[in-house]
């Protein structure tokens, strides 16, 4: 290699180093390959997300003529776990096993959860689909074993998620996790985009026994992801062994002294109210576009991609800027504020009948939910406790994820019912949803006043651990 082509090559790695929101993740002892295999968990995760929310969420109604009602019960069995996210984190804090390991028994145990949720749910689907055709089985084993197969694959992915990020924050220094965070974040959506475009490919011919051949594909996928990510992650003997006169304390003692201190009441609150803002209109979007603005379905499709390119950005400058120091619940306030506006101009473009404007709100909408999620993330991260990491990102995924699933329920409703009193236009019932989230991001803020930071410590390894 000549000079100037060796010049070149230095020239494009430190390029990379210094823009892309993970680059700089890595130390000495955690290089960026291995935390790249490590993400793998979350393009699992990205792709079972697609595969209940998207590709099934069709199949089910259209190919298979099950009732939407139905559908949607079953998408939402899957929340039943997620406050159960502290309780998982809690026991992988405690975990002692022969190898000597803490997370990675949690993220194989997950894994085959999905696994076998997976395994069974093509054939589930199927007698769903049939029910009342066959005398021989009677219409409530396919509904239970469909809602069986839903709720496995949910408490598997509530688990490796969990543990899969408290496994990341026990392997990289506090300096570096706003950057692991941005990693995850696309390694997520990555999951996502690429499973979407494989499934439909692959789907495009329906037939029933291609679809058991996707499903159960995906669990093998998956299975074979999470092992990579987790291949020599853990260091055995990571899981001290208990003193003479020691005891590991109860999860209800972890979790009082967990919210007892650093203001962790305060800050899950903040992280449900904006969860919720920033979730309800998930099922408003194209809806509002096609019946409020008049837009083309081919139109409103390109909304759902215009809303992540903003999360895209929001989390690529938040990685950016945390991991020089700024703190992570001001990031949070700050990804607030921009959903404000954005809102505002939703409902203001119904009003004078402009697109634009419309698309441009629903970007700075994704834009302020990055922010936001990244922020909050990286906060807990940062203020998580050494010996209650697991804990402390367990009660962050409960709160998201229910506050999550809460807010697509609740838009829905909430449209309908302001619907049936205002039947004489379409408008009124999403602006009123678009009004409240306005309000609930204004609690949030709210909310996160006084938990910016006061202290040059965050937190990590300043609380002793219950014994």
């Amino acid at each position: 290699m000549n000079r100037l082509s060796e010049s070149m090559m230095k020239a494009w790695i430190g390029l990379g180093a210094r823009y892309l929101p993970f680059a700089d993740a890595a130390t000495a002892e955690v290089p960026l390959s291995r935390l790249l295999r490590l993400s793998l968990f979350q393009v699992s995760a990205g792709m079972t997300l697609v595969l209940l929310v998207g590709t099934l969420n069709r199949v089910m109604i259209v190919e298979l003529g099950v009732p939407a009602s139905l559908v949607a019960v079953m998408l939402a069995l899957p929340l039943i776990f997620a406050p159960l996210r502290a309780l998982i984190g809690f026991k992988s804090d405690i975990h002692r096993s022969e190898l000597g390991w803490k997370r990675v028994p949690f993220i194989y145990r997950g894994s085959m959860v999905q696994f076998g949720g997976l395994a069974i749910m093509p054939f589930a689907l199927l007698v769903l689909a049939h029910q009342g055709e066959s005398a021989s089985l009677p219409a409530w084993v396919g509904q239970a074993a469909a809602g069986l197969s839903f709720l496995l694959v949910g408490a598997g992915l509530h688990i490796t998620q969990t543990v899969g990020l408290a496994l990341a924050t026990d392997l990289t220094p506090p300096e570096r996790q706003p950057n692991v965070v941005g990693l995850m974040y696309v390694a997520l959506l990555l999951g996502s985009i690429v499973s979407a475009l494989l499934f439909g490919y692959l789907l495009e011919d329906f037939t029933p026994g291609r679809l058991i051949q996707v499903i159960q594909g995906s669990a093998v996928a998956i299975l074979v992801l999470n092992g990579i990510a987790v291949w020599k992650q853990e260091a055995r003997g990571g899981a001290r062994p208990l003193q003479p006169g020691q005891r590991d304390p109860s999860f209800q003692e972890s979790w009082s002294y967990f919210i007892s201190g650093d203001k962790a009441v305060r800050r899950l609150l903040a992280v449900g109210l904006g969860t919720l803002a920033f979730s309800m209109q998930d099922v408003m979007l194209e809806p509002y576009g096609g019946q409020v603005l008049g837009l083309a379905v081919s139109r409103t499709t390109l909304l759902t991609a215009a809303m992540a390119g903003g999360g895209l950005v929001g989390f690529s400058l938040a990685s950016y800027v945390l991991s020089r120091g700024f703190d992570a619940f001001r990031m949070a306030a700050i990804g607030a504020w921009v959903g404000v506006p954005a809102f505002i101009m939703i409902i203001v473009s119904g009003v004078i009948g402009q697109p634009a404007l419309f698309v441009l709100g629903t970007v700075l909408v994704g834009f302020g939910a990055g922010l936001f999620g990244h922020g909050t993330l990286t906060a807990t991260m940062n203020h998580a406790p050494v010996d209650q990491r697991g804990l402390a990102l367990g009660a962050w995924g409960a709160v998201q994820a229910t506050a999550a699933g809460a807010g697509v329920a609740m838009g829905g409703v909430i449209r309908d019912m302001v619907a049936a009193f205002a039947p004489s236009g379409v408008f009124i019932p999403y602006a009123s949803v678009y009004a409240l989230e306005v309000i609930l991001l204004l609690a949030a803020i709210v909310t996160m006043i006084g938990i910016f930071r006061s202290t040059t410590s965050l937190g990590q390894g300043t609380r002793a651990h219950i014994r």
